[in-house]
């Protein structure tokens, strides 16, 4: 057991152990990549993690039929640290996470984090929903396939994407994805 316990805190990647969506267990590594202490975080919501309400809230509906389905989840998001000197500094981080049961997939979880700040820093003040579908024209999505995911109407998307074309400065979809990944 003990083996097991070394490897989780000196993994290269931040784990945390969930129960329904509030954190149970995390390495060191979760605590220096949102700078706070594992006592600050252990027995908090994820909700702390993200830089709003919404966000939270919508992702963990987005995300749980494909937990249903798959047992797995990955995507790269804006979250948002907790303490230190950079308290309240979003960043973009890969999250990928293992439901226990897929049945009921926020009972129990393994989630990982990665901070890809160093590569791709946030340069532009954004929406709440302009994260979701910057996150989303990150993974390859078309505006189809991101409205469907996000349950709203490609039209919409088309909106948020322009928006954020003009905040990176990018002159097609495939200029904004370079730029939201090197900033």
């Amino acid at each position: 057991m003990d083996d097991y316990r070394l490897a989780f805190e000196l993994a290269p990647v931040g784990l945390v152990l969930s129960r329904h969506r509030t954190m149970v267990d995390c390495n060191q590594a979760v605590c220096e990549m949102f700078g706070a202490s594992r006592d600050q975080l252990i027995g908090q919501s994820f909700r702390i993690l993200y830089p709003s309400a919404d966000e939270f809230e919508r992702i963990g509906e987005r995300i749980a039929p494909i937990l249903n389905a798959h047992g797995h989840y990955s995507d790269e998001r804006i979250m948002r640290r907790v303490g230190g000197r950079f308290a309240g500094q979003t960043f973009w981080c890969h999250v990928t996470g293992r439901a226990l049961d897929r049945a009921d997939p926020h009972a129990a979880g393994i989630w990982s984090f990665e901070d890809l700040s160093s590569r791709c820093p946030v340069k532009a003040e954004l929406t709440a929903r302009e994260r979701e579908v910057a996150g989303l024209v990150m993974k390859g999505l078309t505006a189809k396939q991101t409205a469907k995911a996000l349950g709203i109407s490609p039209r919409t998307v088309e909106v948020y994407r322009a928006r954020l074309m003009r905040k990176y400065g990018a002159s097609s979809s495939v200029d904004l994805v370079q730029r939201l990944l090197t900033g």
